[in-house]
């Protein structure tokens, strides 16, 4: 009778040897790239998505990103300046807390920058996040886009769609086929934090509200040693240096 797999045995020992060799290879990693690359910025995400970080690293086909570990990130550049890996470095140290990586560029702060000012992809929020926005179906037909375009412009939700519009507690009915709602009904208020239901009724409509966004705490060039801070914890961006 062959084995079920159900029943592996996996020894504690190989996986906390995986893990030490993993850390030792990011410190390394991190190590190596300090004496290669010219500028080192730490960065912080909004509404990660793997999918948009891999663009990210896409795009930046000429640059390194690191997003993990940050105690190891952080002894990597050094905390001090007995123990940095290059002049100045460890002043970037106290912005590696938190959900935060690292992004080793060839290419000048102010070209970073821009790319992230405008790199603001929208996706579809989900549940236990807040609400960006406030979102309410119109009284009324129910339409494809729930009444975020001009009803000339939209078609009519598919009536099959009823049903599943009532078990995520919309008080929807049919009528000649068409899906009507009696009165309005708020889908979600701005601030309040989501459910899975509302989640799925703002992807039903194409309601995008989560915006992935990165956000750029600091720099270090290489050639000065310097750290300039672009947004602070608590702070509006901008640029100080340190």
């Amino acid at each position: 009778m062959p084995k079920s797999k159900r029943a592996k045995v996996v020894h504690l020992s190989k996986t906390e040897k995986k893990g030490k060799e993993g850390t030792i290879k990011l410190f390394a990693n991190v190590q190596e790239c300090v004496n290669k690359y010219p500028y080192v910025f730490v960065f912080s995400v909004d509404n990660m998505r793997n999918t948009y970080l891999k663009d990210v690293r896409t795009r930046l086909s000429d640059s390194r990103l690191f997003f993990g570990k940050t105690k190891v990130m952080a002894k990597a550049l050094g905390t001090d300046s007995s123990t940095e890996s290059a002049t100045g470095i460890s002043a970037l140290a106290p912005h590696l807390h938190g959900s935060v990586g690292l992004l080793f560029t060839p290419r000048p702060p102010q070209s970073i920058i821009s790319y992230f000012d405008n790199f603001l992809p929208q996706d579809y929020a989900r549940a236990g996040t807040p609400a960006s926005r406030s979102f309410t179906l119109p009284a009324g037909t129910v339409y494809s886009r729930g009444g975020e375009i001009e009803e000339e412009e939209d078609v009519p939700l598919a009536h099959s769609i009823e049903p599943t519009l009532r078990k995520l507690g919309v008080p929807s009915r049919l009528v000649k086929g068409l899906i009507e709602l009696g009165e309005e009904y708020t889908v979600c208020r701005e601030g309040e934090v989501l459910g899975s239901g509302q989640t799925s009724l703002l992807k039903m409509f194409g309601v995008a509200t989560a915006e992935f966004r990165v956000e750029l705490r600091a720099y270090w060039t290489a050639s000065t040693g310097d750290v300039a801070v672009l947004k602070a914890e608590g702070e509006e961006k901008g640029e100080t240096e340190v």
